[in-house]
């Protein structure tokens, strides 16, 4: 078996060169990881005690953020290094000033992991939600250095729990962990039954993260002279799909105000939404505070404000539904906004359970965006009880950063 993963492994280091000729993803992975060890251990601090955070792309770095913040802030001592198996990851974080070290994680290869291992020398070693490298995992374990897993969600259908002769081999990869800390009682169960008995139900930390967001949320004079004391309905990550609908209801009402976070800010897409539009409005970067107030849509065309734009909303529309899945609603939640999406959420735990709560509703159609709509701005009863509904989920399910810390550093 341990052949037949090896195998993988280069075949896919091969297919990912063959692709980085015309794909610009796939080059970013290959450039990246060209002469990786001299990289490392020209950046390499000899005397530094290093942490080790493993992440596979941007989202499980949101959900490793709140744990590498607060040992900064309790555990000084330490340095961190950060790793990200994707460039979608590694390209927007490659600067993330609380990691002295960031690199992508080189390919699973026995020979890799001794270096990188030997190289690093970290104190102990943290991988995000999914991560199962075997030659990492393996190398940690002779090292006897301790490895948790953070955030943890195992499903009955993945590898580790088929009675195969492959599920059986890559089973053999949770023993590797000193501790697993998930996100719910299935997860553990699933693990129990496995044998693996050192777990921990600590939660998601992205709740946590989302909590400091909210917390550290900036003031926009432009955005609170927009709302001009109106509601006003936050879009975040929107595609074709949801502003095709959005713009639909835009259209045939009034009373609302709303602003539209594109996940695409391209001239291009900027200019198919205009176009879709029959009210008055106005790109965030073309507008002056002494008349934004007249506008009923305010189009965001820069990136890394919508956290900080959902404090100015009274419910908001994610984006993604119609497509592979939504965006994060936890950002929107977390400041008492009721979320709307697309009917493509149900691999999402916090949708799920938010759906079921009242405090976010899926819709397929635009006779149920309409609805909805109508709903939560007819009623303040209807807006208020979803509104403390999604504000009490995310309070309700803060604290896993420091069951993790309690836990690890005990």
């Amino acid at each position: 078996m341990t052949f037949l993963y090896n195998l993988g492994i280069s075949l896919y280091s091969l297919l990912a060169q063959l692709a980085a000729t015309f794909n610009p993803k796939a080059r970013l992975f290959v450039r990246g990881r060209k002469n990786w060890l001299s990289g490392l251990q020209s950046r390499i601090d000899p005397g530094a005690r290093y942490l080790w955070f493993h992440c596979a792309s941007l989202g499980e770095f949101e959900q490793g953020r709140p744990v590498i913040e607060a040992i900064r802030q309790q555990f000084p001592e330490y340095q961190i290094a950060l790793t990200f198996y994707s460039p979608s990851g590694y390209e927007i974080r490659k600067n993330y000033p609380q990691a002295e070290l960031v690199c992508y994680l080189p390919a699973d290869t026995r020979r890799n992991a001794r270096r990188f291992l030997d190289t690093l020398r970290p104190e102990k070693a943290f991988f995000i939600k999914y991560e199962f490298w075997f030659h990492y995992i393996t190398g940690l374990q002779e090292r006897q250095i301790p490895l948790f897993l953070v955030s943890g969600i195992f499903r009955e259908n993945q590898v580790f729990f088929r009675q195969t002769p492959w599920g059986k081999w890559y089973a053999r990869l949770l023993t590797g962990f000193e501790h697993f800390f998930v996100q719910d009682a299935a997860s553990a169960q699933l693990l129990q039954q496995a044998g693996i008995t050192r777990v921990t139900v600590s939660g998601d930390t992205r709740f946590d993260r989302v909590a400091a967001i909210a917390a550290a949320a900036k003031n926009i004079p432009l955005v609170e002279k927009f709302k001009d004391g109106k509601p006003v309905v936050v879009a975040g990550s929107s595609w074709k799909p949801d502003e095709e609908l959005l713009t639909r209801f835009i259209n045939q009402h009034t009373g609302l105000k709303f602003i539209i976070a594109p996940h695409e800010v391209s001239q291009v897409n900027l200019n198919r939404l205009e176009q879709l539009l029959k009210k008055p409005a106005i790109r965030f970067s073309q507008v002056s505070e002494n008349e934004v107030q007249n506008f009923e849509v305010l189009i965001i065309d820069s990136i890394g404000m919508l956290s900080s734009l959902y404090r100015y909303g009274d419910f908001a529309y994610i984006g993604g539904g119609f497509g592979v899945g939504i965006h994060n609603i936890l950002e929107a939640a977390t400041f008492g906004l009721p979320v709307v999406f697309g009917p493509n959420y149900r691999k999402f735990r916090e949708a799920r359970e938010l759906v079921a709560a009242g405090g976010a509703f899926s819709i397929a159609t635009y006779e149920e965006l309409e609805h909805i709509f109508r709903s939560l701005s007819a009623s303040s009863a209807n807006l208020q009880a979803a509104s403390q509904t999604a504000a009490g989920y995310v309070k309700n399910n803060t604290g896993a950063t420091e069951i993790i810390i309690n836990r690890v550093f005990c």
